[in-house]
């Protein structure tokens, strides 16, 4: 399993994915799953993957095909899409087209195989957008009202999202939020783990402002971890039924 979380606000993108593939007990491994493509001053498009590792993989294999086609066009690579909408498109079909692939492949043993991505991202002279990708292919895009995504083992860090994501959380608060929301994942979930990656797009730079790779042990993390696992004790023994 995998947790994945985006946050789409007034003041740019963030985003944090963890890196652990879990097969079974006895079979669990590490694996990247953000992948970023940009063009610095053009574009940034960034994709977090959860779900079946040969329905992701195959999926961002194909897209990165297209981008290195010689060939390529507006219609083929979404490194040459006019809108991050359309990167969106390009997106699902893929994924519906592998995940229909894999699916065919599987049914005589009465498998299948699903994966969901979030796409995020800005191109020069267009808005900042962030959509959830479906097995399906079909997506929903953030908005004001609910300005973060998440895909994977996503129940154990919501409630501090719900409780302080806002549009106009600054990018220093929202890096808080989503390592807060996969610290709360990471305790509760034995089939998500570190490294963590951490990625922040700036509004209309159009390319990454800081990516961070947070490996098991890093002293940051883990006094952030321990601060809020006392300011949550506190809270708690403060409160008088």
């Amino acid at each position: 399993m995998t947790y994945c979380v985006g946050l789409l606000l007034h003041a740019g993108i963030v985003l944090l994915s963890d890196t652990r593939t879990n097969a079974g007990l006895d079979n669990i491994a590490t694996y990247r799953k953000m992948f970023v493509y940009e063009t610095p001053g053009e574009r940034v498009i960034a994709i977090l993957t959860a779900g079946s590792l040969s329905v992701t993989q195959t999926t961002i294999a194909r897209l990165r095909e297209a981008m290195e086609d010689p060939e390529a066009t507006e219609a083929t690579s979404i490194l040459k899409a006019p809108t991050i909408l359309k990167v969106a498109e390009m997106v699902g079909n893929t994924l519906a087209t592998v995940r229909h692939d894999i699916d065919e492949k599987l049914s005589a043993t009465d498998q299948g195989a699903s994966a969901t991505m979030i796409v995020a991202g800005q191109r020069q002279g267009g808005a900042m957008r962030m959509f959830l990708i479906y097995p399906q292919g079909n997506f929903i895009e953030a908005t004001e009202d609910t300005p973060f995504l998440q895909i994977g083992e996503h129940k154990y860090g919501k409630p501090i999202l719900d409780r302080v994501v806002r549009p106009d959380t600054s990018l220093a608060d929202a890096q808080k939020a989503v390592l807060l929301s996969m610290d709360s994942t990471l305790r509760s979930n034995l089939s998500v783990g570190m490294p963590l990656d951490l990625l922040v797009i700036e509004k209309d730079a159009c390319r990454v402002s800081l990516r961070r790779r947070i490996e098991p042990g890093d002293p940051q993390f883990k006094a952030m971890s321990e601060a809020w696992s006392k300011a949550l004790r506190d809270g708690f023994t403060r409160i008088v039924l």
